[in-house]
């Protein structure tokens, strides 16, 4: 069985890259950055991807048309006047090597500066910019208050390129600038230059736009660090043209602070403001009118229009409605876990997803005594999860194909990868797979950021987040159908419950995650509770409805039944400590070691689940039932709300054993316990996924360990079995 993979090629491997072709089934070959696409592979019969760059790679135009470079906003640090006038040099901690001020345009009128101790703007004859020095003067500054300055800069290195550059020790390699397509000449010229590009590469069968228009928010120090990255940022989205076309669609002044925010950025954490959503919106739009123009000419040549999710992707959301309007055939992205993968396979509206798998074939990968099997492993079964649940349509790898071939059992590996792949793609696609529950995950973003709100790039580790993308994690194998909601969506139609068996809400308080002062509104807060009162199931992660207002801190305290000691109610005596470990929700978690009391017995539960950083000073309300406290510090409880349940969770990171945690709440908070044992294994190691549909299940080893179970089919009845490590194994219904 072949095909349903890509891999990368370059000039200097073309013989190994037609035997990994044939050993590894591969229907497609790409290149990548800083390769070459080998001629005599053009007949192969192999489908062509080959990856183009619509912001860069032209040097020649950029420096022709330095007025039309991309610009970004950055704030310089906070400075405090002490006495006289105030002196801010402006690149201070930024490479001057990426940016450079840009003075061309009225900086009056882009730039700001902000007494950070008040919250306003100084008026425009505050302040003057001394351009030899690079400072902004402030002349009479009120002694002792904070000031920043908001200001736009050319982006004269790619930071994408920037980064493969330092990340793989190019030496004197020319700084690709970055050329602004949505500006009137280089729109013009890009149209032309795509069209000779294809022209110039008839054995090309996709392009792989890496990717439209704008680069996330990325920022280098001056020792080539990076100082500071969003993948969801779009301060690197602006120019005064774009600016001004927006304030006429608006009907408001814009200010630098819509996007500057504080110095936050409005990152995935921030409630985002009306402004700020205005102009996503109108980015999204505008953006997606000029990528139909791009899809268009590819589709006049007979050629396909792949995105990549990534690079300069911001204004190409996916799952918005915009997207679907912009003509892309399909879509690839990077795989680091299974919320990755969801993130890019459950897009709608093109013809295939692909997902590029890890480890990229980079030298901090592959080098003498590694062993990127590790890695590949890992990234592999973490992702097959979520595979099972909504399939990519193909899978594919990216980087230096020489350094790959140096290590024969990772190509062996990768071999095994591939079969497995197209095995389980061929026993469920076109199926939905069995769902137990419909489960909504409600933040400030919803589907804008489904799967990826609490996402840092290439899913790397947070400690102060790890406990909370867990919960996203978890769901993206899980048995639900999982929706995403925002606070705006309810505001506009309650009924977007309506489908909703039980709604998680995970984060710290007052961040987008949780909604912040969304739970001031009364309109919001009543719904959520009669949701619940009615017989709806809740889940807290966290700080659920965190944001103090009118006596609570959680304003679901009394649905959750726990609250938060923010020192306002340290003069109450709290009674409710009592622990309830028999619990439905509990039932999976292990005794990690038979303690013995007394009188010889194994200590009960003495394991305890694994919460994260948890949260701390939470107490529980009178009749709420703690499941796990410590030190008085409640960490799981559930309650009972009318015809409905809550169920608090301080925090949950990811694990299978969580996983299964989280399953059970998910049940029991709907009432649903009796369908426990439907598609079921008794092991939480190892997952049962059902396509009825297709008259078929599997049962995964998600561990690296040989695992028995007992598994549970949809009509009850059971059987025991032994499985290998990472085994899956395919049974008919």
């Amino acid at each position: 069985m072949n095909g349903r993979l890509t891999i990368p090629t370059d000039l200097d491997v073309v013989p190994e890259t037609l035997e990994l072709m044939e050993r590894w089934g591969a229907d497609a070959i790409r290149d990548a950055d800083g390769t070459d696409f080998p001629q005599e592979l053009a007949d192969t019969g192999a489908k062509i991807y080959k990856t183009y760059y619509t912001t860069r790679k032209d040097n020649e135009w950029a420096k022709a048309n330095p007025e039309e470079v991309q610009q970004s906003y950055l704030m310089t640090a906070f400075h405090l006047a002490t006495q006289g006038e105030l002196r801010i040099k402006l690149m201070a901690g930024i490479s001057p090597e990426l940016m450079e001020p840009n003075t061309r345009d009225d900086i009056k009128r882009w730039w700001e500066v902000v007494d950070r101790t008040t919250g306003a703007p100084l008026a425009p004859n505050q302040w003057e910019y001394d351009e030899a020095t690079g400072e902004v003067v402030i002349s009479t500054p009120i002694q002792y208050h904070e000031y920043t300055v908001s200001f736009l800069a050319y982006l004269i290195w790619d930071p994408v390129h920037m980064y493969n550059a330092v990340v793989n020790d190019w030496k004197d390699v020319e700084h690709q600038i970055t050329f602004d397509v949505r500006q009137p000449k280089t729109r013009e010229w890009s149209m032309r230059r795509l069209r000779k590009f294809i022209e110039e590469h008839p054995y090309v069968d996709v392009l792989r736009f890496t990717t439209f228009f704008h680069q996330f928010t990325l920022v280098f120090d001056e020792l080539r660090r990076e100082k500071y990255v969003d993948w969801y940022g779009y301060s690197a989205s602006v120019s005064p043209y774009i600016l001004a076309q927006f304030e006429t669609e608006v009907g408001y002044k814009f200010r630098p602070e819509f996007i500057i925010d504080q110095g936050y950025y409005n990152n995935q954490y921030r409630v985002p403001s009306k402004e700020f959503l205005d102009f996503q919106a109108f980015q999204r739009r505008e953006v997606a009118k000029l990528v139909k123009e791009m899809t268009d000419i590819c589709h006049e040549y007979g050629k396909e229009a792949m995105m990549f999710l990534g690079d300069h992707w911001i204004g190409t959301e996916p799952f918005m409605e915009e997207f679907q309007t912009a003509g892309v055939d399909a879509i690839v992205g990077s795989v680091g876990n299974g919320s990755t993968l969801r993130l890019i396979s459950d897009i709608q509206g093109v013809d295939y997803t692909e997902g590029r798998f890890l480890p990229y074939f980079f030298p901090d990968s592959f080098y003498d005594g590694a062993d990127p099997v590790i890695e590949a492993k890992e990234n592999w079964v973490t992702a097959r999860r979520a595979i099972l649940r909504s399939p990519i349509d193909r899978i594919g790898y990216g980087g230096y194909l020489k350094l790959a071939y140096k290590f024969p059992k990772f190509v062996e590996y990768v071999e095994s990868v591939a079969n497995e792949f197209r095995e389980l793609y061929t026993n469920i696609e076109g199926t939905t797979p069995y769902c137990v529950k419909t489960v909504a995950v409600l933040n400030s973003w919803g589907k804008a950021r489904a799967w990826g709100a609490h996402m840092v790039h290439h899913a790397l580790y947070q400690r102060q987040n790890y406990a909370y993308a867990g919960v996203i994690e978890a769901l993206s194998g899980a048995p639900f159908d999982v929706k995403f909601i925002s606070f705006d969506d309810l505001r506009a139609d309650a009924s977007v419950l309506a489908d909703i068996d039980v709604i998680i809400n995970v984060g710290d308080a007052d961040t987008a995650h949780t909604g912040g002062a969304a739970w001031a509104d009364p309109q919001i807060v009543a719904a959520i509770r009669e949701f619940i009162y009615r017989g709806g199931g809740f889940i807290g992660v966290g700080e659920p409805s965190g944001h103090q207002y009118q006596g609570h801190f959680f304003q679901l305290a009394s649905a959750l039944g726990v609250e938060k000691e923010t020192g306002f109610t340290l003069g109450y005596d709290k009674y409710n400590w009592d622990e309830h470990r028999d619990h439905f929700i509990l039932a999976d978690v292990q005794d990690a070691a038979a303690e013995a009391d007394g009188a010889g017995k194994p200590a009960r539960n003495h394991h305890l689940p694994d919460f994260g950083e948890g949260k701390k000073s939470i107490y529980a309300l009178a009749g709420a039932e703690i499941l796990v406290q410590k030190e008085k510090e409640v960490q799981l409880a559930v309650n009972e709300y009318g015809q409905g349940r809550a169920v608090y969770i301080s925090g949950l990171p990811y694990s299978f054993e969580n996983a299964r945690l989280l399953y059970r709440a998910v049940l029991w908070a709907d009432h649903s316990e009796d369908e426990l044992h439907t598609w079921f294994s008794s092991n939480y190691n190892v997952e049962v996924h059902a396509y009825v549909e297709n008259g078929k299940y599997c049962v995964v080893n998600n561990t690296y360990e040989p695992q028995s179970t007992t598994i549970y089919r949809g009509d009850g009845s059971t059987f025991n079995l032994e499985l290998a490590a990472n085994e899956i194994c395919w049974y008919e219904i």
